[in-house]
């Protein structure tokens, strides 16, 4: 049992809750299969949550004065550092145009049917350690690997639409099969999902792709319609055919990527997803017949800011996942990668620079094979050999603006920016060393006479 449990059931013990509090949820799921499962406590009770959240805090198990939400029966507490939701047992309706229920004290059976999933509502007393399965069908489930809602799944999806989301999510990441009508139910009730908030979509959305198994989330988000309610922008890509190069169509050939890129790197596995969105809209073919994508990379990493900016994703995730796309083509296939090119690449990515060097390799893997002459391992050679004589906090003008005006008697203004500029340029090109500013100064003088 997790130390923070442990702490709860002993502070309960010899009180009205003693035999009264259930774990519930992934914990006993991920328990029962065997995986680790460090994060994310529910606790349901029958007596009352508030109740429970502030007998922790009086007693000083809880680090924090709970956190309560009146209309839904829950309170937020944290014990050993670890977040712990108190639930009391609920029954749930909800209206139309709302996922926020109306909420009313229940059975644990009924606390049980409003759950997301069979496998997620077993139970074990904190106190007795007894396993329940309120159900009757969630240990059944669990053993046949089947993800099943606890009453029919167009209701379970229409009460909350974030749970089709979920439902693709534990699919991948469990390895489960979707329970006969489950996936049909998500497909009827796809557009239900437009009720519910963009951060909660985004969350849901980055929980599918740090997955090893994220491209088949994205398939089946595609495939039940779930993408088009918040990304609609991926549908031009299905079945667009890409030219000589490629053996996928650019839907295809994303998910490639995807998978090529791994699992763990946020930044750059909504790169892999985004890099190439902007083919069917600057699509064009050439006198000599030839499939282009002009400045697909330029354009893709405006649209990918504007799917990010609608999920609400961090400006800074934005920034960098832009950054990585825009960039994606700048190596071409150029057999040549001179020590300027890589200086210009250590300057211009920066701390992304891996970042990108793997979404290239996973790009380059996912064309056709044998046509893209792109030899990596010399290139990341080129830029280790380049880094070790001019790390890139020394790739930048020998001289300040103020030792710019200095030398040149100028005052503030374009000129010495388009000065120091080149100077830059000389030391990205080799012919001048960051450190010599003699040099630097006659190039500058030399340039104002």
């Amino acid at each position: 049992m997790h130390p923070a449990l442990e702490a709860i059931r002993e502070a309960t013990k010899g009180t009205p809750f003693e035999g009264e509090v259930w774990l519930v949820g992934g914990a006993v799921r991920d328990e029962l299969l065997g995986r680790e499962h460090l994060t994310d406590f529910d606790l349901v009770t029958t007596r009352s949550a508030s109740e429970l959240a502030n007998l922790l805090h009086s007693l000083g198990v809880s680090e924090i004065f709970p956190v309560e939400y009146p209309r839904f029966g829950t309170a937020m507490v944290r014990v050993m550092d670890t977040p712990i939701e108190l639930v009391t047992a609920r029954r749930e309706s909800y209206t139309k145009e709302s996922r926020k229920p109306d909420v009313e004290p229940a059975t644990l059976l009924e606390d049980a049917q409003r759950r997301d999933f069979t496998v997620n509502a077993l139970e074990r007393n904190l106190h007795s350690g007894e396993l329940h399965d309120p159900l009757g069908r969630g240990l059944e489930d669990l053993k046949a690997r089947v993800l099943r809602t606890p009453l029919d799944p167009a209701a379970t999806f229409h009460d909350d639409p974030l749970r089709m989301l979920r439902a693709i999510r534990f699919r991948w990441q469990l390895g489960f099969s979707p329970a006969p009508g489950l996936y049909e139910s998500i497909r009827e009730e796809a557009e239900r999902l437009k009720i519910i908030s963009a951060e909660r979509i985004r969350d849901e959305f980055v929980k599918m792709l740090r997955l090893s198994s994220a491209a088949e989330c994205l398939q089946d988000l595609l495939d039940l319609n779930l993408i088009h309610q918040f990304a609609p922008e991926f549908e031009a890509s299905v079945g667009f055919e890409q030219g000589s190069f490629h053996h996928l169509d650019v839907w295809e050939h994303s998910l490639l990527v995807v998978k090529n890129a791994g699992h763990g790197d946020l930044e750059l596995s909504l790169a892999a997803l985004f890099h190439d969105i902007a083919k069917p809209a600057t699509y064009s073919v050439d006198e000599n017949g030839r499939i282009r994508f002009f400045s697909h990379e330029v354009v893709g990493a405006e649209m990918a800011r504007e799917v990010m900016q609608r999920l609400r994703f961090p400006s800074d995730e934005i920034d960098a996942v832009a950054k990585l796309i825009r960039n994606h083509m700048r190596l071409g296939s150029s057999k040549v990668f001179s020590a300027s090119a890589a200086r210009r690449l250590i300057r211009d990515m920066g701390p992304q620079l891996e970042q990108f060097l793997n979404l290239v390799q996973a790009d380059r893997d996912a064309h056709k094979p044998g046509l893209i002459e792109l030899d990596l391992d010399a290139i990341r050679a080129r830029i280790a050999d380049v880094s070790m004589t001019t790390p890139v906090e020394k790739l930048e003008s020998p001289l300040s603006g103020s030792e710019i005006m200095k030398v040149t008697g100028l005052t503030a203004g374009k000129e010495v920016g388009r000065l120091k500029q080149m100077l830059v340029e000389h030391v990205l090109d080799g012919s001048l060393h960051p450190d010599d500013k003699k040099a630097a100064a006659e190039l500058v003088k030399a340039s104002t006479r």
